[in-house]
């Protein structure tokens, strides 16, 4: 069946998960950040930092239960309205969940998308609604601490291996994780983009609600 991609003029409909483990009266648990390579240490320092990461407790980074819906370990399922990213871990009975930035309410869609590629530290080509925005912008932004892309890129293709032109990646604003900012592209924290990346497979399914 052809996948198809519905764009929204508002917010998806929440997946109607607990917020806090106050509560939901149910265990969460943090976990530690990714081991990082000599070149993630060198980029991100000269990467403007997340101060905001984990300041509340309500959006921090957790595993907990899987109530997504979604059993097949390495899905990702990404709440649009609830602005979190939910990685399905083995057993399917957990999930670690990530804080992101959805794109702007015009660009927001919703479909199943399975990630085709997977870089570090992307190089950048504007799309044509950048272009659009901003004629200004270079061909290409090379990767790096200024890069848009941030750390890590996650290509989204659909069914047939067609690059969507989404993507999950790391961000040069983690100051705007949280908000829906991007042209439809998911937004996360440079650490947490490494993280999801040392983890999610190419070929995995991403669900986006």
């Amino acid at each position: 069946m052809k996948q198809t991609f519905i764009r929204l003029a508002r917010p998806a409909l929440a997946l109607g998960l607990c917020l806090s483990a106050a509560a939901c009266g149910t265990s969460y648990q943090s976990f530690g950040d990714p081991k990082l390579s000599s070149r993630d240490v060198e980029l991100l320092a000269l990467t403007p930092k997340s101060v905001n990461r984990d300041m509340d407790p309500i959006r921090a980074r957790y595993r907990m239960p899987n109530t997504t819906g979604e059993k097949t370990p390495g899905t990702v399922v990404v709440d649009t309205e609830g602005r979190f990213l939910y990685f399905v871990e083995e057993g399917g009975n957990t999930v670690l969940r990530y804080e992101i930035s959805p794109g702007q309410d015009v660009h927001q869609w919703t479909g199943t998308v399975f990630v085709g590629r997977k870089v570090e530290w992307p190089s950048w080509t504007p799309g044509a609604e950048a272009r659009k925005m901003m004629p200004s912008l270079p061909a290409t932004v090379a990767g790096g601490p200024k890069n848009p892309l941030g750390a890590r890129g996650i290509y989204l293709h659909d069914e047939n291996g067609k690059d969507t032109e989404y993507r999950i990646h790391g961000t040069n604003e983690p100051e705007m994780i949280g908000q829906p900012v991007s042209l439809g592209c998911i937004r996360m924290h440079n650490i947490d983009a490494i993280d999801l990346y040392s983890r999610i497979k190419i070929g995995a399914k991403v669900v986006v609600r």
